[in-house]
């Protein structure tokens, strides 16, 4: 069944542009309905059937706040989301007042706003299966409340208590550890967790559970001991096992905030888990912060690539991702250490060899990005099956180069145009070879630099000039292609420790 989504703001590329982004995200899920502002919207949702409204708080006749306000003379209320461009603490308490779901900032960040809209499909799928009774409005409240503290970094320690206490979550006095569980990519691995959340929480007093980021669920609850039951799957069940990071024990909700950072950070070390378990913040903080970075190893690798040394990258590889080393080190060790593959050897690939090497790059695109992976082994297969293409690719490239035709094209183009503007952008891109490499290519073929190579050229056939004809020296600096005579007589002067002029009266002595 699809659900009715209104949508009010009274910029229409807004609106388009939010149902482009919802449908690619989740077609055949939502019927969807438009309003300029929230006198349209109110006569939309007073109609019946609608399920869900997100709303700009600032639009001409009736403006999203007081469109709020009419919503709760409704019998039938939709779910509502506030989006708005202004961060005014006033506005987010008005829409917590109204019991506005969440409240999102513009310009709206795509997997927020994925994260919302699918917490409140949960919700209206238990809604749906089992009514709403108080448990459930009391529930829903707490899950609001929790999200908006984790968001609004802004609200002072007392705001916290209060809006907190009144969600009933004042037993967070008391001491609580906060959770964090991924779900995959598919919409039902997130289903499937949020039901078996449902049937873990159930038989706790004190619990709450929010989502702020798609894939991603946060339960705070009394006691970091209790997630471990939450490891295994229900007997019999086909659900996967999971992976749960979890905070130090916090006391009091001034330490919600910091909590919940802590198992954001414990959750990054997801990646070297072999399966699924729990991960706590108190284990990961006693991990080494001062490991040396292999990079040395990185250097060698890029040096090595295209020469027949394969086996030998491959042991430098082991060396650099020496798992090892990367268990006992911090996590920030490892996304250095991708950071440097990435900048030193992926990159300078392409700065090297030009834009063919995009093609092999684009098969292995993730392996610049250690945070593409869920596990290290994989970051580890990508980045290996990467440096073999590009191995081959750079191999293969030196290889043709080495026959040294590029650069006879290269010196063939120089004579035939030196006369003219040309420079060494020009003839790099003639035999299409990357700038840089082309210049290391030019030198190792002529034994000269293109600039001084081109000025010995340009010199020889002003020689052949001066001496063979009698065209005067301004006419000479034109033909050979230098820009003005003060120019070409300095430049001249400093080749053959004469000047043009002199140099003719010598040849015609000789003559």
């Amino acid at each position: 069944m699809k659900r009715k989504l209104v949508i009010a703001d009274d910029e229409l590329n807004i609106r388009h542009g939010l149902r482009a982004m919802i449908e690619r995200r989740y077609p055949d899920s939502y019927e969807f309905a438009f309003a300029e502002n929230g006198s349209e919207a109110l006569s939309l949702i007073a109609e019946g059937g609608v399920h869900f409204l997100l709303t700009d708080i600032r639009m001409p006749v009736m403006d999203g706040i007081e469109l709020l306000e009419r919503l709760q003379e409704l019998p039938e209320k939709p779910a509502v989301v506030i989006l708005s461009g202004y961060d005014d603490f006033p506005y987010a308490k008005a829409a917590i007042r109204y019991q506005a779901k969440e409240y999102l900032l513009k310009p709206i960040v795509r997997d927020e706003l994925f994260s919302v809209l699918e917490r409140l499909a949960d919700e209206w799928r238990l809604q749906e299966e089992r009514g709403q009774g108080e448990a459930d409005r009391q529930g829903i409240e707490r899950s609001e409340r929790l999200a908006y503290v984790l968001r609004q970094a802004s609200i002072g320690e007392e705001e916290v208590r209060r809006l907190l206490g009144e969600a009933g979550l004042d037993w967070l006095d008391g001491g609580y550890a906060v959770g964090l569980l991924k779900t995959g990519e598919q919409a039902s691995d997130a289903w499937a967790a949020t039901s078996r959340l449902e049937q873990w929480l159930s038989g706790e007093e004190r619990w709450a559970r929010c989502s702020l980021r798609e894939r991603e669920h946060i339960v705070v609850v009394r006691g970091a001991d209790r997630f471990r039951l939450l490891l295994n799957p229900p007997e019999g069940s086909a659900q996967e096992p999971l992976s749960i990071a979890v905070s130090s024990e916090a006391k009091g909700a001034g330490q919600l905030r910091l909590a919940y950072s802590q198992a954001r950070q414990a959750a990054k070390y997801f990646l070297l888990n072999d399966g699924p378990g729990l991960i706590g913040y108190d284990r990961i903080r006693a991990l080494d912060s001062g490991c040396p970075l292999p990079a040395e190893q990185i250097r060698k690798i890029s040096n090595l690539l295209g020469v027949g040394r394969l086996p030998q990258i491959k042991r430098l590889l082991q060396e650099t991702l020496d798992i090892r080393v990367v268990s006992r080190c911090e996590i920030g060790y490892l996304q250095q250490i991708s950071r440097l593959l990435n900048e030193e050897v992926f990159d300078r690939v392409f700065r090297t060899y030009g834009e063919e090497s995009v093609e092999v790059l684009k098969l292995y695109k993730k392996a610049g990005h250690i945070e593409n992976f869920a596990r290290f082994h994989d970051y580890y297969f990508h980045v290996e099956q990467l440096l073999e293409r590009l191995d081959e690719y750079v191999g293969r490239v030196r290889s043709a180069h080495a026959e040294h035709k590029d650069m006879q094209r290269a010196v063939e183009y120089l004579q035939e145009h030196y006369r003219e503007d040309v420079n060494m952008a020009v003839v790099s891109n003639y035999i299409s070879l990357n700038y840089t490499y082309f210049s290391e290519a030019f030198k190792e073929y002529t034994g000269e630099s293109f600039s001084a190579y081109l000025r010995k050229l340009r010199l020889g056939k002003a020689k052949e000039l001066l001496a063979g004809t009698d065209l005067k020296v301004y006419e000479v600096c034109s033909l050979v292609g230098f820009d003005n005579v003060k120019h070409f007589t300095r430049v001249f002067k400093e080749a053959e420790g004469i000047t043009p002029l002199e140099y003719r009266s010598k040849e015609a002595e000789r003559a």
